[in-house]
């Protein structure tokens, strides 16, 4: 059982999940490096890198080419826009919110905008000088 969970394939929000592997990515947006120069910009050892950089691979996201006998590494963007249907979904409700915080902002003062609810002032317990 383990070893099916330890040789499946990560998928993007696996991969991009870890800090460290964000920080990845973003490092290879630009250009190819070889692992000894990006090992050298992490508070960690070359193989605890190389297996970040592996994950990242599993899920597609960086691609990794042989030159000599150096490995090098580029962002391969094209599955991360997986993460950007899934988030386009809920975009539509950041979106509703904003407009009905500008319908707020922009009525007149007192009056209650439709679809917003009031926030409850907090409960008073003798402690107003907190």
């Amino acid at each position: 059982m383990a070893e099916a969970v330890s040789s499946a394939k990560h998928d993007v929000f696996q991969a991009i999940a870890d800090p460290t592997r964000r920080e990845l990515l973003q490092l290879l947006g630009g250009r190819e490096m070889p692992l000894k120069d990006i090992s050298g910009r992490f508070p960690m050892s070359r193989t605890a890198v190389s297996k970040h950089l592996r994950i990242l691979a599993e899920a597609g996201l960086v691609q990794e080419r042989r030159v000599g006998r150096e490995t090098r590494y580029r962002l391969d963007a094209d599955p991360l826009l997986e993460l950007k249907r899934w988030l386009a979904y809920y975009e539509r409700f950041w979106e509703n919110k904003l407009s009905l915080l500008k319908h707020y902002v922009e009525t007149e003062p007192g009056a209650e905008p439709a679809g917003l609810c009031p926030v409850p002032a907090p409960p008073s317990g003798g402690n107003e000088s907190l």
